[in-house]
């Protein structure tokens, strides 16, 4: 992967890209408009102008459309040898690209109508701390930890991977232990405080997330991040070194905490899941489940976040296959600092964050959180 700092030859590269390609704008260029729009994304796709995401919506730039050419020159001088052929072996390619000195975009290149495509995600900068987020205070909590599983869950887009980073960056600041992260790719780059860091990228460093884990299991660790639990392989061993006396986090593509448990558990062959829901009601300590929503301003976006703690109750669910009741110990959770995603809502709607059809849309049971809202506005 090629990364600059600063702005040192910069315009050297522009040149020699808009004498290649024929198209007015580098890659930074555009990056930089992004910025400068307060963009989170920067979409690049074949016979289309390049557009942003600003608050949620899509809008496009006043540019020139993109030919397959074009995006080829934009974005092959920021792919390493090896991320190329990987794109090559895959049709698609994850990695993180520097832009200037604070700025980090994590970038996944991929075809789509015969034609490369690519979408960059501006990352928070950790300058801004956990506090910064808006989440629960058991969130914070769950960096205090000595042992157990974690888990981050939510859809692309809803904030996962920053929250993950600033409780390992809360760690790094107040424990001296060691941290190895292994990610696909290394999103935030974090350096040594408290903690020693040990950072290892997928394809990079290490040919799978299981290969990494089971390597890290000989190297020392305290506390483990795993950019996402994707296989079956990944999630035994997650579980084994969470069992073994570590702190591991991780991610998932889940909606909330049953359905995170769901997902898990039903991976596994039917005649484990028993032993599997044993072995995470002993260790899985929380999950916190989160999107970003739309400010009712039009300006910004605020998470909305379910999270669960789990006490002996929760874990006797877990353990009894009864997890269609885990929401109903959520929901009574507040002296423990549980929230469903339908309190948050409220709360969020009744600060004046976000507007009604949000909350509404955002709401895994509908019929719970309208009469709630209808009272605010009676």
């Amino acid at each position: 992967m090629k990364r600059r700092k600063g702005r040192t030859g910069m315009n050297n590269l522009k040149m020699a890209v808009k004498e290649k390609s024929g198209y007015p704008y580098d890659i930074d260029a555009l990056l930089q408009k992004t910025l400068d729009l307060e963009g989170s994304d920067l979409h690049i796709t074949v016979n289309s102008p390049p557009l942003v995401r600003v608050d949620g919506e899509l809008e496009m730039f006043n540019m020139p459309k993109l030919s397959g050419e074009n995006i080829r020159d934009l974005i092959n001088p920021i792919l390493s040898e090896k991320q190329m052929a990987v794109l090559e072996e895959k049709s698609s390619v994850d990695l993180a690209y520097s832009f200037g000195t604070d700025t980090r975009f994590r970038i996944n290149v991929f075809y789509q109508r015969g034609a490369m495509s690519a979408v960059l995600r501006r990352l928070p900068s950790l300058k801004l701390g956990l506090e910064s987020l808006g989440l629960p205070p058991l969130v914070h909590s769950f960096s205090e930890l000595k042992d157990g599983l974690v888990l981050v869950t939510g859809p692309t887009g809803s904030g996962k991977t920053t929250t993950l980073a600033a409780i390992i960056d809360l760690i790094n600041r107040h424990k001296s232990c060691h941290i190895i992260t292994i990610e696909d790719p290394t999103e935030f780059v974090h350096a040594n405080i408290k903690s020693l860091l040990t950072q290892r990228e997928l394809y990079t460093d290490v040919p799978s997330f299981a290969s990494a884990l089971r390597d890290a299991l000989r190297e020392d660790p305290d506390v483990i991040l795993i950019g996402e639990l994707r296989d079956l392989d990944t999630m035994r061993m997650a579980v084994m070194a969470a069992e073994t006396g570590h702190l591991v986090f991780s991610t998932l593509h889940s909606r909330d905490s049953v359905s995170s448990l769901n997902r898990m558990i039903g991976v596994f062959p039917v005649e484990e899941q028993a032993q599997i829901r044993q072995q995470i009601s002993g260790t899985l300590k929380g999950v916190i489940s989160q999107r970003l929503l739309k400010s009712a301003s039009g300006s910004g976006r605020h998470p909305a976040v379910e999270v669960m703690k789990v006490n002996t109750a929760i874990a006797n669910l877990i353990r009894t296959s009864k997890l269609e009741q885990i929401y109903s110990l959520i929901e009574m959770g507040g002296k423990e600092g549980m929230q469903t995603m339908e309190y948050c809502l409220f709360m969020l709607y009744k600060a004046g964050k976000i507007d009604k059809e949000t909350a509404l849309r955002m709401a895994k049971n509908e019929s719970i959180l309208r009469p709630r809202l209808e009272r605010i506005d009676g």
